[in-house]
C-alpha cells in the first residue's frame, strides 16, 4: 500500500468513500500506542480556461448550500489523476482540452492518505452536454481573473488549498502577476 499508511496497518473499517487503518508504533520511551488514519480515493480539481475566461461551476448538492468550485471529482480505482481530471472536465462541464499543465498537488490533511490533484485546462472547447451524478446540478460560470479571485475569496468558495495559494501570491504583485500569466497563457 503506498502512501501515509505503514504497510502493516489493518484495515478494521471500510467505508463508501473512507476506509479506517490502524497500526501499533513505537513511541519515543519505548511504549507502544495505536495510531489510527483514513484513506480515501485521491480527488482532482481543474482551473478550466478559455477565451482568457475562467470557467467555474456554481453547484447545488442535496447535502450542502450552493457553492462556487472548481470542476473535478473522485479518481476510480486506479485512474491516472490526469484522465480524472479530463473525465470530470467533461462530465461536469462538456468542455474539454488538449493543454493541461499540473498546477499542484495537496495533501490536505495529516491523518487523511488523500491527494489532490490540481490541474489548468487551458483553452477549453465545449464537446457534450453535461453528464452529471444525480445528487449535482452544475451551473457552469465564466469569469474574468478579477472575478475569479473575487469569488476563491468569498465564503461562497468550497476548496481552501487553492485559496491558501491565492493568498500567498498576493503578498507580492510579482508573484501574483506570475499565478495570473500561469492559469492565462
Amino acid at each position: 500500500m503506498a502512501g501515509k499508511i505503514p504497510t502493516h496497518a489493518k484495515r478494521v473499517f471500510k467505508g463508501i468513500i473512507f476506509d479506517v487503518y490502524q497500526w501499533q508504533q513505537q513511541m519515543f520511551d519505548n511504549t507502544m500506542a495505536t495510531f489510527e488514519m483514513l484513506k480515501r480515493p485521491n480527488t482532482v480539481e481543474v482551473i478550466a480556461t478559455r477565451n482568457q475566461k475562467i470557467l467555474l461551476s456554481k453547484q447545488s448538492q442535496p447535502n450542502k448550500k450552493d457553492f462556487y468550485s472548481l470542476f473535478g471529482g473522485r479518481s476510480e480505482t486506479h485512474e491516472d489523476p490526469l484522465v480524472t481530471a479530463k473525465r470530470e472536465l467533461i462530465e461536469e462541464s462538456g468542455f474539454s482540452s488538449n493543454n493541461w499543465d499540473l498546477f499542484k498537488i495537496y495533501e490536505p490533511l495529516h491523518k487523511i492518505d488523500w491527494k489532490i490533484y490540481t490541474y489548468i485546462a487551458r483553452q477549453c472547447q465545449k464537446e457534450a452536454p453535461q453528464k452529471l451524478d444525480s445528487g449535482e446540478k452544475i451551473e457552469i460560470v465564466e469569469c474574468g481573473f478579477d472575478e475569479f479571485i473575487d469569488i476563491i475569496l468569498s465564503d461562497q468558495y468550497w476548496g481552501n488549498e487553492l485559496v491558501l495559494d491565492v493568498l500567498k501570491t498576493m503578498r507580492s504583485k510579482a508573484d501574483f502577476a506570475k499565478f495570473k500569466q500561469k492559469i492565462l497563457i
